[in-house]
């Protein structure tokens, strides 16, 4: 299990920034609040082209912080494809999509940030990975449910993670 506090300074600036962002995009000033957190796991990845090299076994350990404005920052650690301990510092936000019922909400987000983990023979898997440090785009849909939320995740071309967690 990863020890927590190498990525509390990383998550605290991507926070940072992430709310400096949206405060000069308002003119507001800046303002930390946070509205909940959200620990989740993995619960199924699969990729689309499976190859004997890949593991679908990610145990993905993740923490977000998230502001009243549905800003979020937060960083993940997780076995890669190719069975490497990874990790994702993001910041990003949440769009609402709409209610199935009062209590079931769908919506959908979207985190940037960075990926440090792929090494060696298995630098050149992801774009842009010259220092085993690359950008990364990753696009959800999820639903929540009281405090309990759920996330299909897709990672570019190469597969899609199912997620699940609890807000505080």
């Amino acid at each position: 299990m990863p020890r927590a506090y190498p990525w509390l300074g990383g998550l605290a600036g991507i926070w940072l920034s992430a709310s400096a962002s949206a405060s000069s995009l308002s003119n507001e000033p800046l303002v930390l609040e946070l509205d909940h957190m959200l620990v989740q796991t993995s619960l199924l990845t699969r990729h689309f082209s499976p190859d004997p090299e890949h593991t679908n076994q990610q145990n993905l350990v993740s923490i977000e912080l998230h502001n009243p404005d549905r800003w979020l920052a937060g960083a993940a650690w997780f076995k890669n494809s190719f069975d490497q301990p990874t990790w994702y510092f993001y910041a990003g936000r949440e769009f609402p999509l709409g209610q199935l019922t009062e209590e079931i909400h769908l919506r959908a987000k979207l985190t940037g940030g960075l990926l440090r983990g792929y090494k060696d023979e298995f630098r050149d898997k992801i774009p842009f990975n010259h220092y085993e440090i690359a950008p990364a785009v990753l696009p959800s849909i999820g639903i929540q449910w009281g405090s309990f939320e759920s996330d299909l995740i897709v990672f570019g071309t190469a597969g899609m993670m199912i997620t699940a967690g609890w807000r505080f």
